[in-house]
């Protein structure tokens, strides 16, 4: 008997919303079928009050023929704020199936209005404790709960980071609230569920608030950015009693104030807590606090609050130190295996007043010292004072580092070494659930991705930060957008950059400009490809989560933008004009430059045609079609332009650098009649540069991907192989578990690149990730159709460097995977398609009469294979929902017949072929034999293990040899 479930209902990318400030909430599910090809006809949705029956809900959609099974907007009567709803789905499918009720799935609106906050902003009197005090303030009071308690809520916030502790305990795990904002414009608010904490009759609340990046003193070069001159909390608990009264405890003048044994803390400097201040019993009942101080109310704003969107900060995973040793510097240090980005959590036993220093650095020096010139004026130091009298436990409360060694100092007994279960590492980030995975045959790109995830987490704290460790810490544009894609595939990031997409939008200039950071603390603004982040962004969380809404809210930023740069230029069509990074760290710069060789003008003009290209498509998918052809109308003119400026109309490239070839393919500006030139023209740069790039933050991104999309995907895959300098597997080879922000952060001779900007831990170049899970794996979407509606599994596996690929991805429609072995010259595919879509599958080198499914032919009619048909690189299937495992030979895509070999070998004995092999077939030549002029032999090329290439390459090679023979 067939079955049809509802998988999963969530409401705003979570299955239990709690606090939104949303009055027309979207809900997606994912279906769940025993059959292939199945596809939803209809479906129902409901919703119902929390205390309510779906006997007679508040909305009921009634059976809707439609297919669409992502955000659905409620469109029931309006929803009452501080409510609780739940909501559940049906559907039918293309079989006339029916499933069961889905589970329900929850939700709760938070405060719809500035005019719902009862509570004062509070902040103690600075009469008594002055309003830039180091310490963390605690601020208090007790109230009385006078009848049973079926409901309360806490919605608070702070100017600075806070905790909210009741009845001696702290109320969520979440850490570092409210997060990093545009404070100027935004500040998100929490939702706490206090319900189970409360008590009838006394009960304490409290507050611990810190300074955060609210007042800290942020960025580099000694800004000491402040967003205001005194910390202050905001405090709203709702509590809802079973009599059907409600009482409401706020914060107001009547709180109480002192400060904590947090003395001191900072985002980038650390924190100092001393355990012999703590006091006992403040955040509950009956706390004496008669010789606290009083609060005042300083004028902070309301109407800049907003409900919480992103994900929260928490302490996701917790590692052990694998190691402890004393350097040669004679410093006792730990280990914890994984440059990791989080706090240390240590127990310790000792006499009161025991000072330890806990210091934190990401490497180690050649010498085998721990290494903290990276880390600028930013200390990363915690200390911890005993209050002695027992086992003691801490962790800082305000405060992260980026690091994989610990300094430690003042540890009893550490003379004799560090017990290492005294220490954890509390690996902390945006609680992002996890969505992809990939894994190869070749274990040093399985750890390069391990690294890409790493440094994801490592930086994804709240927002897109460039590094995790130094004096900076910033939401860097440019760092954001060249590493959107594959950040979505790794993890579920919709409501993390809907978060930081809002702030983009609040931080843009008047004139259209948009800053270098988001949020903006340091003032400079207007670089291509830093300020494109605002159309690149939410263009490609459209693609990933098909999410319309956030298109449309973002859409006249992203115009705006575009409408900038046009302002700019000498020539409308160009931008000739203003500040640029340029290809950022790129290795083909001048000497003491961070700028590469690619003009600066060339980068600003193809990443104008690229935005304008995304506001085309986005005025598409929106529906409006003006903006669509105004737009398709000036995308015609930029490139117009950029060709007339910067290529000959032969193909050939004003700039012959790698990052101006990848822009011009990869934007789409090469006309398709100089494609091919420019194409082979990258793939020779690469070729005579031994397999190295010389790409920096702007061209890595896009270079494999450009290369395996024009026919040099060999060369792509010998790039992501190369572990000499410089090579993505240079910092694997050397120890890395995150991603570098140099190619040769450290260098062959373990000797570091400069003090000034050497970040361990930061994720621009793992934006390979992207190609290796589209084009190695295969795992792709139709770009028509956003969020894996319409899939397309094409692995690229003719390469004999790797013999197995496979990647996953937990889309918004379910479980997607792609997945491919080669064992001589048998090939299996192997793809997971979910219910509700449809795929196409692209065999390469397969023949329909030869490929088997699932064991069976092909030919004999699979179930959910809808169509096949033969092209002239193989096979392309279309099909619907389902497992599938395709199975062929193909010896004519991976080696040629004993006659072409003959012929190779001959040409190569006579040095004729080197020069069309390097065009061709450079994978039939090793690295080092590129630059040798004499004569190879076909024997030394089939040592090289380099056999494998298609029989229509092998047709070129020897065609283009047998015209030069006649021409000669």
């Amino acid at each position: 008997m067939s079955w049809l479930t509802v998988q999963s209902l969530t409401i705003e990318y979570r299955e239990h919303l709690l606090g939104t400030g949303l009055g027309k909430p979207r809900f997606s599910w994912t279906l769940d079928s025993d059959r292939r090809g199945t596809m939803q006809r209809a479906y129902r949705l409901q919703l119902a009050a929390e205390g309510g029956s779906f006997d007679s809900p508040l909305w009921d959609t009634g059976r809707v023929e439609s297919d669409e099974s992502l955000h659905i907007v409620y469109g029931g009567p309006a929803l009452a704020s501080r409510t609780g709803y739940r909501v559940r789905v049906k559907v039918w499918d293309n079989f006339e199936a029916e499933s069961e009720w889905s589970a329900e799935a929850k939700l709760e609106t938070a405060l719809f209005s500035p005019e719902e906050w009862q509570a004062r902003w509070i902040t103690p009197d600075d009469k008594d404790i002055p309003a830039d005090a180091k310490p963390a303030f605690l601020l208090r009071r007790s109230f009385e709960v006078a009848s049973p308690v079926v409901s309360a809520r806490i919605y608070a916030t702070a100017a600075g980071v806070y905790e909210i502790y009741l009845n001696g305990a702290k109320v969520s795990d979440d850490l570092l609230a409210p997060g990093w904002t545009s404070y100027r414009h935004r500040l998100q608010y929490q939702t706490y569920d206090v319900t189970d904490a409360l008590k009838t009759g006394g009960n304490g609340i409290g507050i611990m608030l810190g300074d955060g990046w609210y007042r800290g003193g942020l960025g580099f070069d000694g800004r000491n950015y402040m967003y205001g001159d005194c910390r202050a909390a905001l405090l709203q608990l709702h509590i809802r009693h079973e009599d059907g009264t409600e009482s409401v405890v706020s914060t107001d003048d009547s709180w109480r104030a002192a400060l904590g044994p947090v003395l001191y803390s900072n985002i980038y400097h650390g924190e100092t807590y001393d355990a012999r201040l703590e006091q006992a019993g403040w955040c509950e009942y009956g706390f004496d606090d008669s010789s606290w101080s009083g609060v005042r109310l300083p004028d902070l704003p309301y109407d800049r609050l907003v409900a919480q969107e992103n994900w929260p900060t928490r302490v996701t995973e917790t590692i052990r130190p694998i190691g402890q040793w004393v350097t040669p510097a004679g410093d006792r240090i730990l280990d914890m295996g994984q440059n990791m980005v989080g706090r240390v959590r240590m127990a310790v036993q000792a006499p009161a007043g025991t000072r330890i220093t806990l210091r934190h650095a990401e490497v180690l020096d050649k010498d085998g010292n721990i290494y903290f010139g990276n880390l600028r004026p930013a200390r990363q130091t915690v200390e911890y004072i005993a209050k002695g009298g027992g086992v003691e436990s801490y962790a800082p409360h305000f405060t992260f580092q980026g690091f994989r060694y610990v300094k430690v100092e003042g540890f009893p007994g550490q003379e004799n070494g560090l017990p290492l279960d005294a220490f954890v590492g509390e690996v902390i980030h945006s609680d992002m659930p996890p969505a992809g995975q990939f894994s190869c045959s070749d274990d040093r790109v399985n750890r390069l991705q391990r690294n890409i995830q790493w440094g994801q987490r490592g930086n994804f704290l709240d927002v897109p930060t460039d590094c995790p460790q130094r004096d900076e810490r910033l939401g860097w544009t440019g760092d954001a957008q060249v590493f959107i894609r594959t950040a979505l595939f790794n993890y579920n990031g919709a409501p993390f950059f809907t978060k930081w997409l809002r702030d983009v939008k609040a931080e843009q200039h008047e004139d259209g400009g948009i800053p270098f950071v988001v949020p903006d603390i340091v003032g400079g603004a207007n670089s291509a490809a830093w300020g494109d982040a605002a159309v690149i962004c939410p263009w490609h969380v459209y693609q990933y989560y098909g999410d319309r809404r956030l298109l449309a809210e973002q859409y006249e930023s992203m115009k705006r933008w575009v409408e900038y740069i046009r302002a700019q230029g000498d020539n409308e069509y160009l931008w000739n004009t203003g500040f640029h990074f340029g290809d950022w760290l790129a290795l083909d710069a001048k000497e003491n430059s961070y700028t590469g060789a690619t003009p600066k003008e060339l980068v600003a003009t193809a990443f104008y045609a690229y935005s304008t290209r995304l506001l085309r498509d986005a005025a598409d998918a929106l529906g409006y079609a003006e903006d669509s052809n105004r737009y398709s109308e000036l995308l015609e003119r930029i490139t117009e332009a950029y060709r007339s400026e910067f290529m000959t109309p032969t193909g050939r490239m004003a700039a012959p650098t790698q990052t101006a070839h990848v822009l011009t393919l990869m934007f789409g500006l090469a006309d398709d009649a100089v494609k091919a030139r420019v194409a082979e023209d990258l793939n020779n740069l690469i070729v005579e540069n031994d397999y190295h790039l010389t790409t920096g933050f702007v061209g890595t991104p896009y270079l494999c991907l450009t290369l395996s999309e024009h026919g040099y995907h060999t060369t792509a895959v010998r790039l992501l192989l190369q572990d000499s300098y410089p090579g993505w597997l240079y910092s694997v080879s050397k120890g890395a578990t995150t991603i570098w922000e140099h190619w040769d952060s450290i260098k062959p001779d373990g000797s570091f690149w400069s003090d000034d900007m050497n970040s361990f831990n930061h994720y621009s170049y793992g934006a390979v990730g992207d190609w290796m899970y589209r084009k190695v794996a295969g795992l792709d979407m139709d770009g028509s159709s956003p969020a894996f509606k319409r899939i397309r599994i094409e692995p690229l596996f003719g390469s004999t460097l790797l013999d197995r690929a496979e990647a996953s991805y937990r889309s918004m429609y379910g479980f997607v995977k792609s997945g491919w072995t080669v064992n001589g010259s048998r090939i299996e595919v192997s793809a997971a398609i979910p219910a509700n879509t449809t795929a196409v599958i692209v065999l390469k080198g397969a023949s329909a009469a030869g490929v088997t499914e699932s064991g069976s032919a092909l030919s004999g009619g699979a179930a959910g294979v809808k169509s096949f048909r033969e092209t002239s690189d193989g096979l392309e299937i279309e099909v619907g929902s389902g497992e599938y495992r395709f199975a062929y030979e193909s010896p004519g895509l991976f080696r040629q017949s004993y006659s072409d070999r003959t012929r190779l070998s001959e040409a190569l004995m006579d040095g004729r072929a080197v020069e069309v092999l390097k065009r061709h077939a450079p994978q039939l030549l090793d690295g080092a034999a590129v630059h040798i002029a004499k004569p190879l032999s076909f024997k030394q090329i089939a040592e090289n293990g380099m056999l494998r290439v298609s029989r229509e390459t092998v047709d070129r090679i020897l065609k283009e040899l047998s015209e030069a023979e006649a021409l000669a």
